[in-house]
């Protein structure tokens, strides 16, 4: 297959952001970030990407314009000077930017534009307000094409196969990292680009956490449930140098991605006998994601999983270790997941919009206790026309070595 979808799919991806706009009664959309401008584009080159709410899209490159060109679906030009990115809009859409006289109401990727670029575009486009319409960019991607599931789906193949080399090789005295090395060099071979975008602001992801015992349950920046020892202050999550010893959990969170997009999956393994206590709770995060599994469905609103799972922890005595521990909970159940790992819906309070087919989300239940590990399972799911369908294909498994 090519590593490009047809060029249908940037016809619909437009036609349906201009659709929003005029909706919000916005003149157009000026998307800055990378992933947004692949997304619009097909090309990931240095420059801003202009979508009217009617008529032709451009993208404004200023480097490499050569690259942009052969790649982007859509009609690229060179971005002349930054200085004169405004006569260069309003030559090109003279009925949105119409001068100093009257401003266009333009909206933009605010949620992750640096204050300096807002500041500096408001000099350069003085006929522009800018407005924030990340909520529409972000609700855009939720939805996801057949060409996006199948990317997803390559990377759930590529962590599945990763997995079970890394597990092979498990044994007492490998460290974190040394684990970790087998299992990347697995994904490596498999098309993983290296790297999973986020879009949360100074929220950094390697390629997952691989976390034994203690270290997986020590407190992180990272707004996740767990985050890891990490190798120093200066990478404080994910794997460190310890030896994974005997008899204790080993959290084995791992993403994969594929031509821009992104699968995250979690399993537990452990080399003899996990405590009856943390076993116990695994198999809580087991029954918990299977409940999820019944209400992820077309209609269906987010915060329901999230309020059951919370439910559930709560019933058998589980609530203070569920998804961290302490003033280190997080407050969600699971995420959406595509070209960033932190994409729309949210499993949390407060995502009420139904759920829709063609979403894709990541359910991770997890337990944490402090001093001894961290326990669970995660899935990443579609939404079909009638449930949710598994786009992991790792076993659901408590894996005992």
């Amino acid at each position: 297959m090519d590593n490009l979808p047809s060029p249908d799919e940037w016809v619909r991806r437009i036609a349906k952001l201009q659709e929003r706009l005029a909706l919000a009664d916005l003149s157009g959309c000026l998307i800055t970030q990378n992933v947004g401008i692949y997304y619009y584009t097909g090309s990931m080159q240095a420059g801003y990407v202009f979508i009217p709410a009617s008529g032709e899209p451009t993208y404004y490159v200023r480097r490499s314009v050569v690259r942009a060109l052969a790649e982007s679906r859509i009609r690229a030009v060179e971005l002349v000077a930054f200085r004169t990115f405004g006569e260069q809009l309003q030559r090109d859409y003279p009925a949105v930017f119409a001068g100093k006289e009257r401003s266009a109401n333009i909206g933009a990727d605010l949620d992750v534009m640096p204050a300096q670029l807002f500041l500096k575009l408001g000099e350069v486009i003085p006929g522009a307000r800018f407005t924030d319409a990340s909520s529409i960019l972000r609700q855009m991607r939720s939805v996801k094409s057949s060409y996006e599931v199948e990317r997803i789906s390559r990377a759930a193949e590529a962590v599945a196969a990763a997995l079970e080399e890394g597990l092979a090789e498990l044994r007492p005295g490998l460290t974190e990292l040394e684990l970790m090395a087998i299992i990347e060099n697995g994904l490596r071979r498999r098309g993983h680009i290296g790297l999973m975008r986020m879009r949360g602001y100074n929220q950094e992801i390697m390629t997952g956490i691989v976390s034994a015992g203690e270290a997986a349950a020590e407190p992180s920046y990272f707004d996740g449930p767990a985050g890891g020892r990490g190798l120093s202050p200066a990478s404080p999550k994910s794997v460190s140098l310890r030896p994974i010893g005997r008899d204790e959990p080993i959290l084995l969170d791992l993403g994969c991605c594929i031509d821009g997009y992104v699968i995250d999956q979690t399993r537990t393994a452990v080399i003899g006998k996990l405590e009856p206590a943390l076993e116990a709770a695994y198999r809580v995060s087991e029954d918990i994601i299977k409940a999820a599994e019944g209400l992820l469905r077309p209609g269906a609103t987010p915060e329901q999983a999230y309020f059951r799972a919370l439910d559930m922890a709560k019933e058998v005595g589980l609530a203070e270790h569920f998804m961290g521990s302490g003033k280190d909970q997080v407050k969600f159940l699971g995420h959406g997941i595509g070209l960033e790992i932190d994409e729309w819906p949210v499993l949390a309070k407060g995502f009420r919009d139904p759920l829709e087919p063609g979403m894709t989300l990541a359910v991770e239940p997890k337990f944490t206790f402090p001093g001894l590990g961290v326990v669970g399972i995660e899935n990443t799911y579609l939404i079909t026309e009638d449930g949710c369908q598994a786009l992991t294909l790792s076993p659901e498994k408590l894996y005992v070595l």
